[in-house]
């Protein structure tokens, strides 16, 4: 065998291990999802029917999969919100801040606690009578606050606040290293030059961290776009079915009604959705995006 064959050879095998994860853990269950979602399996029976279309038929005629999208979208804003404001602290702590290590580190840590920790005490923190956000609204001057987890109105947007702050400390983060490579030199010639410090933001280091606020874009939203552990920890998609999300939805239909081809069909349209919003962003980015 020549040796660049043997190379490849090599280069292979050391890459089948990822290969045959993504084959054994994903590939194949997309297809096993795609095919039972065109029967009527139900988790606890032995026999399934083929339905042909039915259960895109259905999905098109339920409100329930219309108001779980919606509240998908209302989630999906966090994610650009969140990711404006890393990079306004990111802009702060990139300076000679006092005790800036354990600021980035209190801000770091939220995204490394677990999740339903995470949900309950933003539940305590959001109660409606005696939680201490409300009682802050109080004593400012606002005699009716919002419901928060308690409300149809307002327990989306609770969840928004919430992931704005999860996902702050990871996107500052990613900031500060992109803000690290900026030249210095650039900085330096657009001060001498009359530049003042928000034109130098907008013109020069937006620009050169375009390519991570694209990246932190793309992640945020698929990963936005699949979460729901924190909303069913809190609320299970409460008030009624006020902060269902499309993820959720799946969920119940797949563990709680046990209507696995109905739940692959929710689950391929949630895939097609990630998949536009990966196009869109990948697309536009071109215009924006300076590599």
């Amino acid at each position: 065998m020549k040796w660049g064959k043997r190379q490849s050879l090599i280069g292979y095998l050391f890459v089948l291990p990822n290969i045959l994860g993504i084959l054994v853990f994903f590939f194949i269950p997309t297809l096993f999802t795609i095919g039972i979602s065109f029967t009527d399996w139900k988790y606890t029976a032995n026999t399934y029917n083929f339905v042909g279309f039915s259960n895109y038929g259905r999905l098109f005629k339920d409100s329930m999969f219309y108001e779980s999208l919606g509240n998908t979208f209302i989630f999906l804003l966090s994610v650009p919100v969140s990711i404006i404001l890393a990079f306004m602290v990111a802009l702060l702590l990139n300076k000679q801040v006092y005790l800036k290590n354990w600021i980035r580190a209190m801000y770091f840590l939220p995204y490394i606690t677990s999740g339903v920790a995470v949900a309950f005490v933003w539940m305590l923190l959001f109660d409606a009578k005696n939680g201490p956000i409300n009682q802050f609204l109080q004593t400012i001057g606002i005699s009716n606050p919002p419901g928060w987890f308690s409300t149809t109105n307002t327990a989306m947007f609770a969840y928004d606040i919430i992931w704005i702050w999860l996902l702050l400390g990871y996107n500052m983060i990613i900031y500060l290293a992109a803000l690290q490579e900026v030249p210095q030199e650039l900085l330096e010639a657009a001060k001498i030059d009359g530049a003042k410090p928000h034109q130098t933001v907008i013109r020069i280091i937006f620009p050169l961290v375009s390519p991570t606020t694209f990246f932190l874009l793309l992640t945020g939203f698929v990963i936005t776009v699949k979460a729901f552990g924190i909303i069913e920890a809190v609320t299970h998609g409460g008030p009624g079915t006020s902060s269902q999300v499309l993820s959720l939805y799946v969920y119940k239909m797949a563990f709680r009604y046990y209507e696995m081809g109905y739940a692959s069909t929710i689950s391929i349209i949630l895939f097609i959705i990630i998949m536009l919003i990966t196009f869109i962003q990948w697309v536009g980015q071109k215009k924006w995006v300076h590599y």
